[in-house]
């Protein structure tokens, strides 16, 4: 086995970075721009820009991967809403691209997607579920999901891993997440302004990371949910970062989602029914609660 990871200097990317060093997995690493991430060795990272076919398809001839998880993606929701052709470009046409090359090397293709591809009316959501895109972010995810779905060259070799709020810390990242926010502002006691009508189930990087080579080392094919094990309000997702720090006094103020003006639409309620991954990959994701000292001995760690 030997994996090719885009979007290596992202969260989910520099986690199984991390767990292929930990497990002796061949890897080869690649992102644009420099290596942010010190664990990954230089020998084994690429600077490359995945619009560019013909460089991408000289490194996975190069490299022969026997899969290439492809974690890259615009995901600033709002930002693709009003950009949508930038995050065509990058969540569409980098898919197309990168499952193309695989194909020519026979090697397993898989896709990070996400729950905003469902319209959140009918959350929990099972794999099989219908998908309906409610923004430009979402669409193009959907989108790049039917590249794979209806292949003209009908291979099978391919995954679909789709993911809820994903929430950990790393090196050098380009963004936060709700979680490290609670973590820092709940116990200054500062105001957390958060939405009770959007309900999610968030996700430790590395259970996610875990799922994702699991699928690839036990040769699975298919679409499957990694999340969380529980679907809460995004308020009551703050409250439990702040019962696992024994807070007394939360400084949380509740709103609707109506009063946030945000460009793109999202679904209500997701949350995944787990029931595959857990008999497939033996995925048993740890709770918010859980985790919460995990990711503290991190923050220490990647300061």
């Amino acid at each position: 086995m030997k994996l090719l990871i885009t979007g290596s200097n992202g969260l989910l990317g520099q986690k199984i970075v991390k767990r292929c060093v930990k497990h002796g997995i061949p890897f080869v690493a690649t992102s644009k721009g420099p290596n942010r991430n010190p664990e990954c060795p230089e020998s084994s990272y690429f600077n490359i820009d995945l619009l560019q076919t013909d460089a991408v398809n000289q490194l996975v001839i190069d490299q022969k991967p026997t899969a290439i998880i492809h974690t890259a993606a615009l995901t600033n929701v709002d930002y693709c809403e009003l950009h949508p052709e930038e995050c065509h470009q990058v969540n569409v046409v980098s898919t197309k691209v990168l499952f193309d090359a695989a194909k020519n090397v026979q090697a397993h293709f898989q896709l990070l997607s996400t729950d905003f591809v469902f319209d959140g009316k009918n959350g929990p959501y099972k794999e099989e579920d219908a998908v309906n895109p409610l923004s430009i972010y979402a669409q193009s995810k959907a989108d790049a999901e039917h590249l794979l779905l209806e292949d003209p060259d009908k291979s099978d070799n391919w995954s679909i891993v789709r993911t809820i709020i994903v929430y950990g810390t790393g090196y050098g990242l380009s963004r936060s997440n709700m979680i490290l926010w609670a973590l820092e502002a709940l116990p200054k006691g500062e105001v957390m302004k958060l939405v009770n009508d959007q309900f999610r189930a968030p996700t430790w990087a590395d259970d996610l990371a875990y799922g994702c080579v699991e699928i690839v080392r036990r040769n699975q094919r298919g679409i499957f949910h990694l999340s969380g094990p529980e679907t809460r309000a995004i308020n009551e997702i703050v409250e439990e970062v702040g019962k696992a720090l024994e807070l007394e006094n939360l400084n949380i103020e509740t709103i609707s989602s109506d009063t946030l003006n945000q460009a793109a639409k999202r679904p209500p309620r997701t949350g995944f029914d787990l029931s595959k991954a857990r008999k497939l990959l033996d995925y048993h994701p740890m709770d918010i609660r859980e985790t919460i000292p995990l990711l503290q001995q991190d923050l220490i760690h990647y300061r």
